[in-house]
């Protein structure tokens, strides 16, 4: 199994969360505040968070880019998309709902289109995370198939953050 990396995400569900006019000067105060490094963030959108208002949001994205920020999008296949409109954001990142992943139970049409969207989102050059991967044989499968990263109950059940030092990071 590949070297596990951390990182901190910010999942925008709430599309009024996104629509703020002032997103990316908001988001630029909070890492100023936090002292957080932005090479270190990413910011994750829902399908229909992202196509509410694709057109606008395009704008939006971009500044947050442009701020050093990784992009993604999160639940990918679960909703509302156009393919269209993966080339046009500035994204980085393509995370797969855990409703894909806890269908491979072996080669079966889950699974064929599992590889279908790891294959796509590498030819538009993004990465490639998988959600709620909890066995052995579906963390083999995204490993045979490219699949970037993965994360779910296979590396760990969630854990309080006064744990988490003791469990991840002790020498």
């Amino acid at each position: 199994m590949p070297a596990t990396r951390f990182r901190a995400s910010q999942s925008m569900y709430r599309a009024h969360q996104f629509r703020q006019r002032r997103l990316p000067e908001t988001v630029a105060a909070a890492l100023k505040d936090t002292g957080a490094l932005v090479e270190d963030m990413s910011i994750e959108l829902t399908e229909g968070v992202i196509m509410e208002n694709a057109k606008a949001n395009v704008e939006a994205l971009r500044q947050l880019k442009e701020m050093g920020l990784k992009l993604s999008i999160d639940d990918f296949g679960t909703g509302y998309s156009s393919l269209s409109y993966l080339n046009r954001f500035p994204l980085d990142e393509l995370k797969i709902d855990r409703s894909f992943v806890i269908e491979i139970k072996g080669p079966d049409d889950r699974a064929a289109i599992i590889a279908a969207i790891i294959a796509m989102a590498h030819s538009l050059g993004l990465s490639v995370v998988a959600e709620g991967v909890e066995t052995e044989l579906q963390g083999a499968y995204l490993q045979t198939h490219a699949c970037d990263e993965f994360q779910g109950y296979l590396v760990s059940k969630p854990v309080p953050a006064e744990d988490f030092t003791a469990k991840f990071l002790a020498i």
